[in-house]
């Protein structure tokens, strides 16, 4: 990734920054045989910035990643080539500097459910974005090897114990942190989070790319069917940890019980793609495994999101050991005890 000169990420307020993207924003545009026409509006968070860019045929998307997210310009073009039907086609991608430029999506599915709140919009959605999912998984080996993080089940474990070691990630004892009561909890659970990790991996269901943060806001709702983007968050793992999130998100949103039969439905319409190679049961137990293991996979996320110096950071870093407390909390579609 190109950065100013003396810095390890790059200052995107630096103004030769800025000149530099604006420069590669406009060659990109004008070889799509576009022009901008006016002022491009920022939205800056740790872990990208993103500018809606007005031109005379609608307005388009350019993003610069930090490093720990930078996969995602690499991951959009493979997923534009493998399921093109499923994801915006880029205008153009610099997966070197981790920019992207993107078209506008149309309205997203938190749109549609602001208007008509019926699950059935997510049972549509989740079907296509099983179906990514399964035309990824051929191409997991050769998405690692182009730097998508692999936080496959054999790894997981390894990958849970090396961040119990970061304690500056989990600021143990500070504000926000985890207590070091909770610390040791979490280092005493290492044997039977390896365990559940070798048993989802036994049970053999293919790896693939893995959104970690699929909800409402990460899927537009367009004539032409259901596009999943925002894969800043993506690694290659189990598929079925994308439950974590997205029954999450829609119980929190409606206020469900974490064993509602609403949620159980979402879940068997996304499973129901594996249904040609796998009894209900397997996949059942395969989809409860991945979510009560998917709270390392998010706490890893998260860490790399904000592997960045900038001062804003602070503000979403409780995410960090937050996230990895939630393995002692009640899973969706498990009742509380």
């Amino acid at each position: 990734m190109t950065t100013i000169p003396g810095e390890r990420t790059p200052d995107w307020s630096d103004e030769r920054w800025q000149m530099r993207a604006r420069s590669w924003v406009d060659a990109q545009l004008s070889r799509a045989g576009r022009r901008v026409t006016g002022l491009v509006e920022p939205r800056e968070r740790p872990w990208s910035l993103v500018w809606r860019v007005p031109t005379d045929d609608g307005p388009v998307w350019f993003k610069a990643n930090n490093p720990g997210t930078v996969h995602e310009a690499v991951l959009i073009t493979a997923l534009a080539e493998l399921t093109p039907d499923r994801v915006l086609t880029p205008i153009a991608v610099d997966p070197g500097q981790g920019w992207s430029l993107l078209p506008d999506g149309g309205e997203s599915l938190r749109d549609v459910l602001a208007r008509d709140s019926d699950l059935a919009h997510w049972e549509r959605a989740l079907p296509g974005y099983a179906a990514l999912q399964l035309a990824s998984a051929p191409h997991a080996d050769e998405l690692v090897v182009r730097g998508v993080p692999d936080q496959r089940p054999e790894v997981l474990a390894d990958l849970f114990v090396e961040l119990l070691d970061d304690r500056a990630a989990l600021l143990i004892g500070a504000e926000g942190g985890l207590s070091p009561e909770m610390h040791e909890r979490l280092r005493a659970e290492v044997p039977s989070y390896a365990q559940r990790c070798r048993r989802l991996a036994d049970i053999g269901i293919p790896a693939t790319v893995q959104h970690d943060d699929l909800h409402d806001g990460n899927v537009f709702a367009g004539r032409d069917g259901y596009r999943y983007f925002d894969w800043g968050d993506a690694s290659v793992a189990h598929p079925f940890g994308t439950l974590l999130v997205t029954l999450r998100a829609v119980a929190d949103a409606r206020k469900l019980a974490t064993d509602d039969a609403q949620l159980v439905r979402l879940r068997d319409a996304y499973l129901e793609a594996w249904t040609d190679r796998y009894d209900r049961r397997t996949l059942v137990e395969a989809a409860d495994l991945a979510i009560a293991l998917g709270p390392v996979s998010r706490s890893l996320s998260w860490r790399r999101a904000l592997d960045t110096a900038a001062e804003s950071r602070a503000e979403y870093a409780a995410a960090v050991p937050g996230w990895l407390e939630e393995l002692f909390a009640a899973s969706p579609l498990q009742p509380t005890v």
